[in-house]
């Protein structure tokens, strides 16, 4: 799987089909070589990985991520397999633990540990390819990860990692728990403004959910970032290490040293500067 340079990744529970189909269309002609889009409250993941690549003809479409507590293995193993077939071996199959208000609160499962629990349903993955008289299919998977225990299981079983509300310097803790042959696959927030109070405020609308997620603050620590840092709507210096702002020069000089620290591609979701929903596409075209 050759994920490219660059991929782009948005929020896409308040598209509507015009506005999804749009998406793919347009990342696709910019050049993007990638689009990831999530799984939270709204589209299922793999009846919408569908519906992408189907309005796209190279574009490689990448789930980021699916919750595995949403599906058993087996009709994850179906559901890649599928699209696979389908589509021409453009869809990647994105996997997470998600956190634990979205799986207890929401999903009504018991939160169990992420590592052990993530290597039991790639097992279960492996049984289903087997029984399914499917084992030589190529198994194109990646983990979010960002602690060196699952960085480390994603480059024994998977094609890689995808890291998400991190920092350059992640590419390089991710690297060293995975080794030099498996992707690094980084998503970063940017924000198309040279106003700092625009891209701050936008940054602490885009960053509001994740302050309380211990996945995610615990990793800030590994990152040199402090328990203050994501109090009280988060400081200034966690949003502008969170999305990077600027003209469109000075966000792609910062984007590079993502690959100085050892990536394989960069996710950009692009973070309008207004806070409203969508991407901004003056950004991604600014940026492609």
């Amino acid at each position: 799987m050759k994920f490219g340079k660059y991929g782009v990744f948005t929020f896409t529970d308040l598209m509507n089909a015009q506005q999804l189909a749009e998406l793919a269309t347009r990342v696709e002609g910019l050049g993007y070589s990638t689009l990831w889009y999530p799984e939270a409250f709204n589209y299922e993941t793999f009846a919408l990985g569908g519906y992408l690549l189907s309005h796209s003809k190279n574009l490689i479409v990448a789930s980021g991520i699916a919750n595995i507590y949403a599906r058993d293995a087996s009709a994850s193993v179906m559901g890649h397999n599928s699209l696979n077939a389908l589509y021409g071996g453009r869809f990647v199959l994105g996997l997470g633990v998600s956190h634990a208000p979205l799986v207890a609160d929401m999903r009504g499962h018991e939160y169990r540990q992420p590592v052990k629990t993530m290597r039991a349903y790639l097992d279960a993955m492996d049984g289903a390819w087997k029984a399914l008289g499917a084992d030589g299919v190529a198994k194109q998977v990646v983990l979010a990860a960002l602690g060196p225990n699952m960085s480390k299981l994603a480059a024994e079983r998977t094609l890689g990692s995808f890291p998400y509300n991190i920092t350059p310097p992640q590419a390089t803790l991710s690297r060293e728990s995975m080794g030099p042959n498996s992707a690094v696959i980084c998503e970063q927030k940017v924000c198309l403004t040279t106003d700092p109070v625009v891209a701050r405020a936008a940054a602490r609308a885009a960053l509001g959910p994740y302050l309380t997620l211990p996945n995610y603050f615990n990793n800030w620590y590994r990152l040199g970032f402090t328990p203050a840092d994501h109090a009280n709507g988060g400081s200034d210096r966690l949003m502008d290490a969170m999305v990077f702002w600027g003209d469109a020069a000075s966000i792609k000089t910062r984007l590079e040293a993502y690959f100085t620290h050892g990536a394989d591609q960069v996710v950009i979701q692009p973070i309008r500067p207004d806070a409203g929903p969508g991407p901004d596409w003056a950004a991604l075209e600014a940026l492609a």
